[in-house]
């Protein structure tokens, strides 16, 4: 595949896990004492919720238009290993197993989309051209 093929794919890739974030990040705050009780509930401060929300929204639009990539992928990816750790390692449920790996397994595309680049199609990309 050409480098425009594969800038393209990147940001298909992008798009498609910045969506998560997104989605759940928005969650988190039009649910927000839902969110801020789970978290009690888990142990951790419902005061770190807007932390949370503000992680995956910043951290969404970053992977999206391609800005800063390599800081939001190891980032987010950080943030996936914390929350599998903090809100899923009851490994007795098979449920919050697979939440456990899906998280993992996200920290994993995360951490491969670092490694990747930002491709063309960024602006992590773009600016990389004109130097």
């Amino acid at each position: 595949m050409d480098e425009t093929g594969n800038s393209s794919v990147l940001l298909v890739a992008r798009c498609l896990v910045a969506g998560l974030f997104l989605w759940s990040g928005l969650g988190k705050f039009a649910g927000y004492d839902d969110s801020g009780l789970f978290m009690a509930q888990h142990g951790v401060m419902s005061t770190l919720l807007p932390v949370a929300i503000f992680v995956e929204i910043l951290g969404a639009a970053l992977l999206v238009i391609g800005f800063q990539k390599g800081f939001a992928s190891l980032a987010l990816a950080g943030f996936c290993v914390v929350t599998a750790l903090l809100f899923h390692a009851n490994f007795v449920d098979r449920v919050q197993m697979f939440h456990f790996l899906k998280n993992i397994a996200i920290a994993g595309g995360l951490l491969a989309l670092y490694v990747a680049g930002p491709g063309r199609m960024s602006f992590d990309g773009a600016a990389a051209e004109s130097d």
